[in-house]
C-alpha cells in the first residue's frame, strides 16, 4: 500500500491520520508488515523510481494537519488551494503548484523556532542534505532545468567558487529544502514508531538506480560512467521482453563499479545506511543488475540496441549483507531468469521472489508455480507493475486462467481474487504480500503502474472507509488459516476463551446486584 495512496482531503495520501488509521486497519487484519514504495521526491513522469535524491523524503507526504497542529500553517490557510476533483486519482500538477507555497509558510514560521532541532538534523544527515538543497535550490534558479541543461557551466561542474557563491545567493531556497526535509523525517519518524509500537514493520523499495537528474549524480560523478563534460556514456534499462517489444530505456546513468570498490563500496554503504532510517526491510529492485545489466548507448530513443554487461556480483552483495546485520533485505529477481542471477541470489542467501500472476502461462512451465517454490522466497499476488488480480484475469489468456482455476480449485462462491489469496497464503514462501487493491477486490481501474509507459502511472488512491473492520476480519481469518498470523490458533482460542470467561463473570456479578440490594432493603435498620 503505497503512502500516496492514503485516503486525505490534500490530494495525495500523507503520513498524517490516514496512515496511522491503516496501521491500525493492519493490527485488525493480523499482519506483520507494510510495503511500500520508495517515498523520495518524485520528478520526471511522478514515478518514486525517479527521485531526485535517494535519500531524501517526498514533500507531497508530510501531512498539512499535522502542520496546523504544530502551528506552521493555518486551516485557512491550507482550504485556500485545490487538490483536485476525483478522490481515487493523485494530480501531480496541482500539487506542484499548490504544496510548495504552504511549505514555504511553513519554513517561514519554524525555521528559527526549530533552529536547535533543525542544526541537529543537518548534522545527523551531511552526508547528503547540504547537497540536496543545494541541487534544489538552483533546478528552481534554473527553471527546473535538468542540471545537465544548466546554463552557469562551473556549478554544473560543482566548480569550488560557484558553490559559495550559489550557497550564498539561494540562502532562502536551501533553508526551504532542509527544513522540508526535517519536517519529513520528524513525521516519519512518528510514523515508524507508532507502526512498530504495534507489530508493524515496514518492507521498502529500493531501486538499484538512481535518476540521472539527482543530487547523487550531480554531487558524486566520479561513482557514475560519465564522460569529461559529467554526460552519461551509456544509461540503464531493460531489452524488450513481455511487457515492451521496444524494451524499457529507464535512462538512469550506470555506476562505475571500478571505482566504488576502491573505496570499498562506500558510497554504497552511505546509500543503505539513509534506507535503513526508513525501513525495516529493503527490497533491492532489479537485483539482476548486480549480476549483469543491460547497458543503452545514451541518445538511444529504446533499449534495443543495449548489451549485457557483467555486473559487481557478490563483492557487492557480500559488502552490503555483511555490513548491515540489523536490517533484512529481499531481492527482486524477475526478469530474465538466467544462470548468472540464479546463482547470485544463491550465494547471497538473500529470499527471491514469487508472483502467482507469473506461474499460469499454460503455453510453458513456470517457476513461479507455487510447489516449486523454497521457503527462503517471498510470495506476491502481484506487484505495482502488474495489473490487479482482477485485472489480471480480464486481460489473460483464457487458458492460463483455467489453469489457475484448476491449480487453486477456485470456485464461485469464494471468488477469484480471495482464492488467489487463499493460495498465496497456502505457499511454503516464508512472506505472502497482496497489493491493497486486490484486497479490495479492484480491477485495473486500480492498476499503479504500466511500465514503458508514462502519464497515468503513480495515481491510484484508496477512498475513505474502504479498509473496513469487515475487511480486516475477512484477511486475518485467511491469514490465521495458513499460520502466518502473529498468534497462533490455541493462543486465540485461549484468549476467546479467556474473554467469554470474564464476560460471563461480569454478567453473573450483574445479575447478583438486584438480590443484594433486595436484600438491603428487606434487612431491619439498626439504630
Amino acid at each position: 500500500m503505497p503512502i500516496s495512496s492514503l485516503p486525505s482531503h490534500y490530494g495525495i495520501g500523507t503520513l498524517g491520520k490516514a496512515a496511522y488509521d491503516f496501521v491500525d486497519f493492519l493490527v485488525k487484519a493480523d499482519q506483520s508488515w507494510w510495503q511500500i514504495l520508495p517515498v523520495g521526491p518524485t520528478s520526471y513522469a511522478d514515478s518514486p523510481y525517479q527521485s531526485p535524491s535517494t535519500f531524501a523524503g517526498n514533500p507531497y507526504f508530510i501531512d498539512l494537519d499535522l502542520l496546523i497542529a504544530d502551528g506552521l500553517l493555518t486551516k485557512k490557510e491550507v482550504e485556500s488551494y485545490t487538490w483536485g476533483d476525483d478522490p481515487t486519482k493523485v494530480d501531480y500538477g496541482i500539487l506542484y503548484e499548490n504544496r510548495y507555497p504552504l511549505l514555504e509558510l511553513a519554513t517561514k514560521r519554524g525555521w528559527e523556532r526549530d533552529a536547535q532541532a533543525v542544526t541537529a538534523f543537518v548534522k545527523e544527515n551531511e552526508r547528503w542534505l547540504p547537497d540536496y538543497a543545494l541541487f534544489m535550490a538552483c533546478k528552481r534558479y534554473f527553471g527546473m532545468k535538468a542540471w545537465l541543461e544548466w546554463p552557469d557551466e562551473e556549478i554544473r561542474l560543482r566548480d569550488s567558487k560557484a558553490l559559495i557563491h550559489y550557497r550564498e545567493m539561494l540562502a532562502e531556497d536551501i533553508k526551504l529544502f532542509t527544513y522540508i526535509q526535517f519536517l519529513f523525517f520528524r513525521q516519519w519518524n512518528d510514523l515508524r514508531e507508532y507502526a512498530h509500537a504495534n507489530g508493524i514493520k515496514i518492507v521498502g523499495d529500493l531501486p538499484i538506480y538512481v535518476a540521472l537528474d539527482s543530487a547523487d549524480v550531480w554531487a558524486s560523478p566520479e561513482n557514475f560512467q560519465l564522460d569529461e563534460e559529467n554526460f552519461p556514456v551509456e544509461v540503464a534499462g531493460v531489452p524488450p521482453d513481455y511487457f515492451s517489444e521496444d524494451g524499457q530505456l529507464w535512462g538512469n546513468p550506470l555506476y562505475d563499479y571500478d571505482t566504488m570498490a576502491k573505496n570499498g563500496f562506500g558510497w554504497w554503504i552511505n546509500r543503505i545506511g539513509g534506507a535503513q532510517k526508513l525501513y525495516d526491510v529493503i527490497r533491492i529492485d532489479h537485483f539482476r543488475g548486480f549480476a549483469s545489466y543491460w547497458a543503452v548507448p545514451y541518445g538511444e530513443t529504446t533499449a534495443k540496441n543495449g548489451r549485457w554487461v557483467e555486473g559487481p556480483g557478490m563483492s557487492l552483495v557480500g559488502v552490503l549483507t555483511g555490513w548491515f546485520h540489523d536490517i533484512s533485505f529481499v531481492a527482486e529477481d524477475l526478469g530474465y531468469p538466467t544462470p548468472d542471477v540464479a546463482k547470485l541470489l544463491s550465494d547471497s542467501g538473500l529470499p527471491g521472489m514469487k508472483v502467482l500472476e507469473f506461474a499460469f502461462d499454460s503455453k510453458e512451465e513456470s517457476n513461479h508455480l507455487p510447489h516449486l517454490y523454497k521457503t527462503n522466497s517471498i510470495c506476491y499476488a502481484g506487484t505495482h507493475d502488474n495489473s490487479t488480480l482482477l485485472g489480471w484475469k480480464a486481460l489473460a489468456d483464457p487458458a492460463d486462467v483455467a489453469l489457475a482455476e484448476e491449480y487453486f480449485g477456485l470456485h464461485e462462491e469464494e471468488g477469484f481474487v480471495w482464492g488467489m489469496i487463499r493460495g498465496g497464503m497456502a505457499s511454503v514462501s516464508e512472506l505472502f504480500v497482496a497489493q491493497m487493491q486486490d484486497y479490495l477486490e479492484l480491477d485495473d481501474a486500480g492498476r499503479m503502474n504500466v511500465p514503458g509507459t508514462t502519464g497515468e502511472n503513480w495515481k491510484w488512491r484508496m477512498l475513505p472507509g474502504q479498509a473496513t473492520d469487515a475487511l480486516a476480519k475477512k484477511i486475518a481469518r485467511v491469514t490465521l488459516l495458513y499460520g502466518r498470523g502473529k498468534r497462533t490458533r490455541s493462543e486465540i482460542a485461549a484468549a476467546e476463551a479467556e474473554k467469554a470467561a470474564a464476560e460471563k463473570a461480569e454478567a453473573e456479578k450483574a445479575a447478583k446486584e438486584p438480590e443484594k440490594a433486595k436484600e438491603k432493603k428487606a434487612s431491619p435498620s439498626k439504630k
